[in-house]
């Protein structure tokens, strides 16, 4: 890939080819420019990106670009959005919207913001953004179609529609409710079908022209001045869009729409929150203590993730690898983070126990946990089974685990339940066994109590 191109309603990739030869891709959304930029291109052109369906391309990622020695372009919409607020950096904008907002004259998104159909439809626009309407109310005043008053008057109008429902007609269905000239709404009705002035698409165009003047020459790969700075939040946004197959690029709105599913399953979501969290705060404490991860434990820890979901068998794993959008690579990746998470366990649970309590009152658990194990406490003391082992209390290491997975968990017993306990928090199975052997006696009092209660 020599040169990549992001654009959709503002000009239709079929007809942008007939400018430049280069890939052309959807609207960009974050992590896009990023993820091109992994590909090492010479230029990246930014025509049009989401605004609010889906996050907007971020600046550091563009920075980024660049600072890898990639030329990067804007015009026309969101590149030249972009363009203006990066310019002092080193991205090139192009096109007279760009200098419209680089002046000051443009300050508002919503100028260059149009709603467009779906991919199947090549993202046709289907309103018509301000700047474009501008730029024709300007041709038609130019050309004595109407006069500044109306002009000026239109333009206010315009722009108190909402952008979604922008387009001409509607533009001269508001103007008829306001104190304008008669004729000049007529003469500008019958001069717009071949009147009207696409400033977007002209910007667009030259920005193409610019790309393929700047790799005509032997371009030196992009130079800044700037220092880029390797976040804790850049580090963890580059591991969420890491490209994970061949048409990553083509996911945006799917992945957008995941997280929606997942935001509204709460739990679902704060569940995977937390786990990217403890992955990136893993990774980011093995860096600094300076551990390694021991030999073996990558695939230690691929063993136990495929004993826990059950993949057994290369088919299973391969549809599961499939069904979850991963490639074995990545699926590896995923497992050295969890390594390194179990590694630094043992030096982090001295310091994460004050932690857990901590999130367990923000959650708002800790005071049913704490009324809990107050009372199971209590209740074992008071029937001299506090303290009882196995033995004594005559049930089997196998019965203690049906009980728990089986019947109480709904689930079956674990292959290793050691590792299991493990995961879990426990420090060895021997402390997991004798936290089952209370809850088990614990339950077994409760419902006597009950039974003495009725």
């Amino acid at each position: 890939m020599k040169i990549a191109i992001f654009t959709g309603p503002t000009l239709l990739a079929t007809d942008a080819r007939k400018f430049l030869d280069a890939t052309y891709l959807p609207p960009a959304a974050q992590g896009d420019i990023y993820r091109v930029a992994l590909q090492r291109p010479k230029a990246i052109g930014l025509i049009d990106g989401y605004f609010d369906s889906v996050p907007s391309v971020w600046h550091k990622e563009i920075l980024w670009a660049m600072n890898a020695g990639i030329h990067v372009f804007g015009s026309a919409s969101m590149g030249a959005l972009r363009a203006v607020e990066l310019s002092a950096f080193g991205m090139q904008g192009v096109g007279a919207i760009y200098a419209a907002y680089q002046r000051g004259e443009l300050d508002d998104d919503d100028e260059v913001a149009v709603v467009h159909a779906a991919a199947t439809s090549e993202y046709r626009a289907m309103s018509v953004a301000l700047v474009n309407i501008r730029a024709t109310l300007a041709a038609a005043e130019a050309q004595g179609i109407i006069g500044p008053a109306t002009h000026t008057s239109l333009v206010q109008i315009a722009k108190q529609i909402f952008y979604p429902e922008r387009s001409y007609a509607r533009l001269l269905e508001q103007a008829a409710t306001h104190p304008i000239h008669t004729a000049d709404l007529a003469a500008l009705q019958a001069w717009l079908p071949g009147g009207q002035v696409d400033q977007k698409r002209n910007d667009a165009i030259a920005m193409l022209h610019a790309i393929m003047a700047q790799i005509r020459q032997p371009a030196e790969p992009k130079q800044v001045s700037y220092y880029f700075e390797h976040t804790i939040y850049w580090d963890y946004v580059c591991q969420t869009i890491q490209p994970e197959h061949s048409d990553a690029l083509e996911t945006n709105l799917l992945i957008s729409q995941v997280f929606d599913e997942a935001r509204l399953e709460r739990p679902t979501y704060e569940l995977a929150q937390r786990g990217a969290y403890v992955r990136l705060l893993a990774h980011t404490l093995a860096e600094q203590q300076g551990q390694q991860i021991a030999d073996g434990a990558v695939e230690e820890a691929i063993l136990a993730f495929r004993r826990r979901n059950e993949l057994h068998t290369p088919i299973a794993m391969q549809e599961w690898l499939t069904a979850q959008r991963l490639s074995a690579e990545r699926f590896a990746s995923l497992m050295k983070e969890q390594a390194l998470a179990r590694t630094i366990s043992g030096w982090a649970a001295y310091n994460i126990t004050r932690g857990i309590t901590d999130q367990l009152r923000i959650d708002g658990s800790y005071a049913r946990l704490v009324e809990r194990a107050r009372h199971k406490q209590q209740l074992l003391r008071e029937h001299g089974r506090a303290n009882v082992g196995l033995a004594e209390s005559r049930v089997s290491r196998q019965q203690l685990l049906e009980w728990y997975f089986v019947q109480r968990c709904r689930q079956a017993i674990p292959a290793e339940p050691g590792q299991y306990a493990r995961e879990a928090g426990f420090a060895s199975e021997q402390a997991f066994l004798q936290a089952i052997l209370r809850e088990f006696h614990y339950q077994g009092l409760t419902q006597i109590s009950v039974t003495i209660a009725e």
